[in-house]
């Protein structure tokens, strides 16, 4: 039998109360994951299974166990940066150059695939499910949520914007003194089917992104950007749109040379965790690569 995860012990205002009444109130789960533990007989009243009408007197234990999960795949010996980790999340600072999980274009050397490696090394075994994505030749924050009822928690946060998402990037083109602070709201749309491509278009999709200026430099600008919406490709769509496409960029700009992969990183993520409810604010440090570009870009103007 596995192992209780989650505990509440009975009070004295809970006497006379349902088993199915405190897993509401008393536990962040979601709707999916009660009605899994319901099926899957997971709810333990002083060590024994019960179900959800079962009352509850003072001193009793509720506890719930998490059904025995893990992934299957080839593990790798790729660097895994954990920034915070706990029994529900696993967030890392993914590096340039791999992809999240296998695609069929990129079936190993991803970060899942990193990610196995580590669950064997630490001695763990989990599902990995990612409750967010970047591009391959993204850096910084990727959450891998550990059981189901915490990816179904970051993606309702997910849904209803209630994460605060920022990235750091450098953009060609200097941004002018009284361009500090300033929104782009523009829909972001495919105009091809079954084409990576994307742009703004009268019919795409919201996509809303803040600009912030954080430092400007001969050709180029350090910008701070905060994502309200998560558009495949956002950020690079909205600044090549007005102008301003970000260094290194192949796709949307001119591969320039001056880095070879866009100079995008995720810095800092702001969640509740998806248990406790507590505030988590993840940071993640630039890449040696794009610290690098700003302290080149910073010398030229000494």
């Amino acid at each position: 039998m596995n192992k209780a995860k989650y505990k509440y012990t009975v009070t004295t205002g809970d006497d006379g109360k349902r088993v199915a009444e405190l897993l509401r109130s008393e536990f962040k789960f979601s709707h999916r994951f009660r009605t899994r533990m319901k099926f899957d007989k997971l709810v333990d009243l002083n060590g024994q299974p019960v179900p959800g009408h079962t009352v509850v007197h003072p001193g009793d234990i509720i506890s719930i166990r998490l059904p025995e999960e893990k992934s299957d795949f080839p593990p790798e010996d790729i660097p895994i940066s954990v920034l915070f980790e706990d029994d529900d999340l696993l967030i890392v600072n993914k590096q340039p150059g791999i992809t999240v999980h296998p695609t069929k274009g990129h079936p190993y050397h991803t970060l899942a695939n990193g990610i196995q490696k580590y669950m064997e090394d630490t001695h763990q075994s989990f599902k990995i499910r990612f409750a967010n994505r970047i591009d391959m030749d993204t850096t910084g924050i990727v959450i891998v949520a550990k059981n189901s009822n915490a990816q179904n928690e970051i993606s309702t946060q997910l849904r209803a914007r209630n994460v605060i998402k920022e990235y750091t990037a450098v953009v060609h083109g200097v941004i002018p003194e009284d361009q500090r602070d300033f929104t782009i709201d523009l829909p972001i749309g495919r105009p091809v089917d079954d084409n990576i491509h994307r742009a703004v278009l009268p019919d795409g999709k919201p996509a809303v992104t803040d600009v912030h200026v954080l430092e400007r430099f001969r050709d180029t600008t350090l910008v701070r950007l905060t994502l309200h919406t998560g558009r495949t490709h956002q950020i690079r769509v909205h600044m090549a749109h007005i102008g301003y496409p970000l260094v290194g960029d192949p796709l949307y700009g001119t591969g320039d040379g001056m880095l070879d992969r866009q100079a995008l990183h995720s810095t800092r993520i702001v969640i509740h965790h998806p248990v406790s409810g507590d505030i988590l604010d993840i940071t993640a440090p630039l890449p040696d690569d794009m610290a690098g570009l700003i302290a080149g870009l910073r010398d030229q103007i000494k």
